[in-house]
C-alpha cells in the first residue's frame, strides 16, 4: 500500500500545477461505489516545509476519509425512504436558494448601499425617539486610580485625583504609570457605574445615594487604596446621553437603511422582469 500511495503522491504532484476539468483526461485516483475520485480533487501540498513522509500520510488519511464518506453515503441511499430523500432534497435546495439569494444581497450592498451614517442623523433619529433612551442602569464619567499601599507618595495622588488642573492631572498620569496597579480615566467617556462598583473593595448597597453624594471617594483594603473621582453621572430611568447611545443609533439606521434596499432590490427586480415579461401567473 505504500508503494500505491507514493505513485499517488507522484501523480500529485504531476497534475497539481495543471488545473484540469474536463473529466475525460482526468486521473482516476479512487473509487468508492459508482463515485470517482480524481488527481485534482486532492489536496494541494502548497507547504514547502512539508516532508515527503508527512505529504504521503495527508493524500492516504484524505482518500480513506472520501472513501468512507461515500460508502456509508451510498449505504444511506439505499436505506432511507423515497420520501425523506425527497424532503431532504427540497431543503437542500431551499438552502442552496436562501445561501445564492444571502450572497447576492450582501455583494449588492457592498457595492450599492451608502454606509456612511452623518452625526446630523444620529442626533435627529436621538431626538425623535428620546423616549426610547431611557437608562436602565447608572452611568458615570470618572477616574478609577487602583494604588499599592506601599507605593510612595500617595498623599500627592490624592491631591492631583481631586484636581482639575491640567498639571495635577498630567502629574497624576506619570505617577500613575509609575506606580499604580490601574489607572482608567476611559477619555471622557460615559460607563457603566457597575465596573466601578466590582472592583471596589466596599459594598455599595444605595447606588444613587452614593453617586448623589460622593463627587471623590476613597477607600483602601490590607494591599490597595483605591480613589475614584466622580465627574459626571446619569441615574437609573433619565435619559441616556447621546454620546453613550450613539453607536447603538448608528447601527438601527443602518439596520433600516438594509432593510429599505433590500426591498428596493427586490421590487426592482420585479419591477424589471414584468416589463420584459419574464414570468407568468398562470
Amino acid at each position: 500500500m505504500t508503494r500505491i500511495y507514493i505513485l499517488l503522491f507522484s501523480i500529485l504532484l504531476i497534475t497539481a500545477c495543471t488545473d484540469i476539468k474536463n473529466g475525460a483526461n482526468r486521473t482516476v485516483i479512487a473509487k468508492a461505489g459508482d463515485k470517482y475520485l480524481y488527481a485534482d480533487e486532492l489536496p494541494k501540498m502548497a507547504n514547502n516545509n512539508i516532508s515527503e513522509a508527512d505529504s504521503i500520510s495527508i493524500i492516504r488519511n484524505f482518500i480513506d476519509r472520501w472513501i468512507k464518506k461515500e460508502l456509508i453515503l451510498s449505504r444511506a441511499e439505499l436505506n432511507l425512504t423515497d420520501e425523506y430523500i425527497s424532503e431532504m432534497n427540497q431543503k437542500l435546495e431551499e438552502t442552496r436558494s436562501s445561501l445564492m439569494i444571502y450572497q447576492y444581497q450582501q455583494q449588492m450592498m457592498v457595492q450599492r448601499m451608502d454606509t456612511t451614517v452623518e452625526m446630523i442623523e444620529i442626533e435627529n433619529y436621538y431626538n425623535d425617539n428620546i423616549q426610547s433612551f431611557n437608562l436602565i442602569h447608572p452611568l458615570v464619567k470618572a477616574i478609577f486610580i487602583k494604588i499599592p499601599i506601599e507605593a510612595p507618595n500617595i498623599d500627592r495622588a490624592k491631591l492631583w485625583y481631586k484636581s482639575n488642573s491640567q498639571e495635577d492631572l498630567q502629574n497624576l498620569e506619570s505617577y500613575c504609570y509609575q506606580f499604580a496597579d490601574k489607572y482608567d480615566d476611559f477619555d471622557e467617556k460615559w460607563i457603566d457605574v457597575s465596573y466601578l462598583l466590582r472592583v471596589l473593595p466596599d459594598d455599595i448597597e444605595n447606588i444613587s445615594r452614593f453617586l448623589r453624594n460622593n463627587t471623590h471617594y476613597e477607600t483602601s483594603d490590607s494591599l490597595y487604596h483605591y480613589f475614584i473621582n466622580i465627574r459626571d453621572f446619569r441615574l437609573t430611568g433619565a435619559i441616556a446621553p447621546i454620546e453613550y447611545v450613539s453607536d447603538d443609533i448608528k447601527n438601527i439606521i443602518l439596520n433600516n437603511r438594509k432593510i429599505e434596499f433590500l426591498q428596493n432590490l427586490e421590487n426592482g427586480i420585479y419591477n424589471e422582469a414584468l416589463r420584459e415579461n419574464q414570468f407568468k401567473i398562470y
